[in-house]
């Protein structure tokens, strides 16, 4: 198969995804902080009336044979919705949606991986020799649901589960040819960067991409170092790391993706020729961002969506106080920075002002944009809404082709902002009737926002950007 990504808006044609699995349905108020989760989360809702809608979605964009003509019979309650179930007779099994569980399953057919993998989770996890056995003896579907659910179908739970596995963006991402794994900063996602270690060297999907997969190292003697010793960890997700065109990658720095993985990554890329460019991009270590693309993605080539909070005119404004530049200087962590190394000339950085100012600076130099580059804001930068919305995902977008994105549609003022773009607004729900009966075509769509419904999908903080890992897309 070939893995190719040098664009965050090029027509989008393979993604790896994970559906949301009965271990999300088993996270308690008590432990849901630990595991990632501001809140518990109704797992019915999430897969029927949300998530599924986000497959059926896909599938009419990357693999439509799978799904056209097929759009009742999918949804029909006496087929038990089996279509969207890895495991089941009836999966749809895409191979342009690809899913997570499935690899896992294929992988541990081969019974040298199974035990090498086995030993690895019960490790992590601190598991009995006897707990060791009993996964020993189930079969390679049923493994795979236990390894990500924590339990199985006739089986008390065995360890927790790991219910963030459906932000796929996280856990790895291609930079053109080259496949750069996470090193999470939180326990609770060790057991996702084992097991996709784990697929992406021994899956035959994988085969020929063994040497372009991209390890971080720890830092040397890091097990003398403090726990809190921040600079020093090499942590790095997915959702810190975009791909702005075939040269040029942003890497972000936040409470999730540390400046030592920050300072790694852009070596490994330059060593390997695979960028010229790498842009550097500090953001305050708060929950509520996590990662850049909780704060900005791309929608066209001349078009961003942003949180206003980020924008020039409040970090003007912001760098005009003396008082609160002082105080930023003394935590660490708190300020935003830019800075952009240029392989051919490595010890002459850019510096940029503010956020807004590298991706009008993207758009001009990288993608050529001759005309005036956009930025949408978050709730229509109107407080509280730019907040609000902003931590509902109203800025974590994923664009299936350029000007054709995916976001909640619960965010009404950042949707205001895009209609007064020109961009059109219409529910998934109205929309698969629509390409099912050919009054509507995926190739046709223009400058349109989908919404997808996210009463519970947005409680797990993460939006469509986070719950995609694109494998192939066209360039810009």
């Amino acid at each position: 198969m070939k893995i190719k990504v040098s664009s965050e808006i090029g027509l989008l044609k393979k993604v790896l995804v994970h559906s949301p699995d009965s271990g999300i349905g088993k996270v308690i108020p008590s432990k849901a902080q630990d595991w990632l989760f501001e809140d518990i989360v109704h797992l019915d809702t999430i897969r029927r009336k949300e998530y599924d809608y986000y497959t059926k979605l896909l599938l009419y964009f990357l693999d439509p044979l799978l799904i056209k003509g097929k759009l009742k019979t999918v949804d029909a309650p006496k087929n038990n919705y089996d279509f969207f179930k890895p495991g089941k007779k009836g999966f749809h099994n895409s191979q342009n949606v690809i899913e997570i569980q499935v690899l896992l399953s294929d992988i541990l057919k081969d019974s040298a991986i199974k035990q090498k993998l086995v030993a690895s989770v019960c490790a992590i996890e601190n598991c009995s020799y006897k707990t060791q056995e009993v996964l020993l003896k189930q079969d390679a579907e049923e493994l795979a649901k236990i390894f990500i659910s924590g339990t199985g179908n006739n089986l008390d739970m065995l360890f927790p589960p790991v219910p963030n596995f459906i932000f796929t963006r996280d856990i790895g991402i291609v930079i053109n040819d080259h496949i750069l794994l996470n090193k999470p900063a939180k326990k609770a996602r060790l057991r996702e960067a084992l097991l996709m270690k784990y697929i992406f060297f021994t899956h035959p999907l994988f085969k020929g991409y063994k040497d372009k997969i991209i390890e971080l190292a720890d830092s040397p003697y890091h097990f003398l170092l403090p726990v809190d010793a921040d600079e020093y960890n090499v942590t790095l997700e997915g959702g810190d790391v975009m791909v702005v065109s075939s040269n040029h990658v942003i890497i972000g720095i936040s409470e999730r993706t540390s400046m030592a993985a920050a300072h790694q990554v852009a070596t490994q890329l330059f060593k390997k020729n695979i960028v010229t460019k790498v842009s550097l991009v500090q953001i305050p270590r708060k929950r509520e961002y996590m990662h850049i693309d909780t704060i900005f993605t791309q929608i066209k080539k001349d078009i961003w969506v942003m949180l206003g909070s980020f924008s020039k005119k409040r970090t003007k404004a912001a760098l005009g106080d003396a008082i609160l530049k002082a105080i930023e200087e003394q935590q660490p962590g708190t300020a935003t920075s830019i800075i952009q190394f240029r392989k051919n000339d490595i010890t002459k950085p850019v510096y940029f002002d503010s956020l807004e100012d590298l991706l009008v600076d993207i758009s001009k130099k990288d993608l050529k944009v001759k005309g005036k580059v956009k930025i949408i804001h978050s709730g229509n930068d109107e407080f509280p809404f730019d907040l609000r919305e902003q931590w509902t995902d109203s800025c974590n977008l994923l664009a299936l082709k350029d000007g054709v994105v995916v976001g909640y549609d619960r965010n009404d003022k950042t949707l205001e902002a895009f209609r007064k773009e020109g961009f059109s607004i219409i529910d998934v729900k109205e929309l698969l009737p629509q390409l099912e009966n050919g009054t509507q075509t995926t190739n046709t769509l223009k400058n349109v926002f989908i919404t997808i419904p996210s009463a519970e999908l947005s409680r797990a903080r993460g939006g469509f950007h986070c719950m995609s890992m694109p494998l192939l897309r066209d360039d810009n």
